[in-house]
């Protein structure tokens, strides 16, 4: 619709503008004649300065002399009768400028007239002259027939390309809405091939982004789901036993003096680490990232309080305990959380009377016992859900506490790695962004402005 409005405007200027210049040309064209003929004419007024309807229709024109005295005199033998009016007949009598204006004769024959003014013996005049339009409306007429064919051409060359241009620009939109439709239809998170650097292109490859993250995130549920099951299969099946021997034995009482009490234990130990896997598992499903909050914590502390905990698991165990001030961003429950499970796992490997040397220094802790230590071929997998080396799978536990410590870690900006120790034990060592005590008083001191003396 722009497009024709355009051409449409454009014509109809381009129009208007040959047509005003063709009428512009032929009044001077006739001005040009009359300023010829009108020396004759002054010289011969009688005799039309000697002119005849022969030399008028040769040059394509008539002509009339009209007087103040709204009386005319034309060429004898002329066929053509200029009709004429007040535009003229005020020429004659002001003999000032000039008049152009268009008239339609008797038969539908349309003419240009043109007045200018002319003097003969002191009597005013207006030397009329006039010329058939025909020609010029003809060549008027072939200009708006080209007009009309080669604006419709290109209206309808625009319309297809404009078409085309839009049909090519919005495929990648297409494209997109498809794939959207395809995963919502058929659950298949399938990328969709970029095309262009543009803004589509990169709303295609921000797209396919969140595809690749939705893909990873339900592998990784799938993938905990299946693993939980699996760990969760244990358990179950074990209570499920112990119970149908209780049920069993109050029908039969086959079972011998103090197995019941030793079953019941069994089911209480059982519900305990049911309870504890339930808990690793909704600890580690969540996925939402720190928040980080406007007041720091001294690690140090979280520390503190895990190690007080550890040693109520593990009494005849020895803690060398080593701390320096670390302030950091983060959520104190879940660091601890973390850092207790490094614990639990270094009082659960330590021998009786073991030492587990605990060491914060900058912004590194270390966590080290003196265990068996961990395989060189299970230090690959120490962090991985549900993985127990051949050494841990005897001992209690749901293979989760690594897992959690390395997501808790992660999620604030640290890491966690896991080696042998001097002793022979297992060393975890933790690194958490932060300041230390130094860090934190040369901050302070940069922001202190020193006084001026005086």
């Amino acid at each position: 619709m722009a497009v024709s409005l355009a051409v449409l405007l454009i014509s109809v200027a381009a129009y208007w503008m040959t047509r005003i210049s063709l009428y512009d040309q032929l009044d001077n064209e006739l001005i040009d004649v009359a300023s010829y003929i009108s020396g004759p004419i002054e010289a011969d007024l009688e005799g039309m300065g000697g002119l005849n309807s022969d030399a008028l229709r040769a040059a394509n024109v008539a002509l009339l002399l009209l007087g103040s005295d709204n009386q005319a005199q034309d060429v004898p033998g002329t066929a053509v009768t200029i009709q004429w009016g007040a535009p003229e007949l005020a020429v004659a009598r002001t003999q000032t400028g000039t008049s152009a204006r268009t008239l339609t004769d008797i038969d539908g024959t349309r003419y240009r007239i043109v007045a200018v003014p002319q003097t003969v013996q002191d009597k005013r005049y207006a030397l009329i002259l006039a010329r058939p339009l025909a020609p010029t409306e003809k060549t008027l007429e072939s200009l708006w027939l080209t007009m009309i064919l080669t604006g419709g051409i290109g209206v309808v060359m625009a319309v297809g390309l404009g078409w085309w241009t839009a049909r090519e620009a919005l495929s990648p939109l297409r494209k997109l809405s498809a794939a959207v439709t395809h995963v919502t239809e058929t659950d298949e998170l399938m990328p969709i091939d970029i095309h262009s650097e543009d803004e589509l292109g990169e709303l295609t490859r921000s797209f396919n982004t969140m595809l690749n993250s939705l893909s990873s995130s339900r592998e990784r549920q799938k993938r905990l789901i299946a693993d939980a099951g699996h760990e969760l299969r244990t358990p179950l099946t074990s209570m499920r036993t112990n119970i149908e021997l209780l049920v069993a034995d109050e029908k039969t009482g086959m079972l011998p003096e103090g197995a019941r009490g030793e079953i019941l234990h069994d089911i209480a130990a059982q519900l305990g680490e049911f309870t504890s896997l339930v808990g690793d598992l909704v600890q580690l499903s969540r996925e939402d990232k720190v928040t980080a909050n406007p007041e720091q914590i001294d690690f140090r502390d979280v520390v503190e309080s895990a190690i007080v905990r550890a040693k109520r698991r593990g009494p005849g165990l020895v803690f060398d305990v080593e701390l320096n001030p670390l302030f950091l961003v983060g959520e104190p429950d879940t660091l601890e959380r973390a850092v207790t499970n490094l614990l639990d796992n270094a009082v659960k490997f330590s021998p009786p009377g073991g030492t587990i040397h605990v060491h914060l220094e900058g912004d590194t802790l270390r966590i080290a016992d003196q265990g068996p230590g961990i395989a060189d071929e299970d230090l690959p997998h120490v962090f991985d859900r549900f993985y127990r080396s051949d050494r841990a799978r005897n001992t209690p536990g749901t293979g989760l506490g690594l897992s959690i410590v390395a997501h808790t870690i992660t999620s604030h900006g640290g890491q966690v790695t896991a080696r042998r120790s001097a002793e022979g034990g297992a060393e975890f060592v933790v690194r958490l962004p932060g300041k230390t005590l130094e860090d934190q008083q040369a901050d302070e001191d940069t922001m202190t402005i020193p006084a001026v003396e005086a």
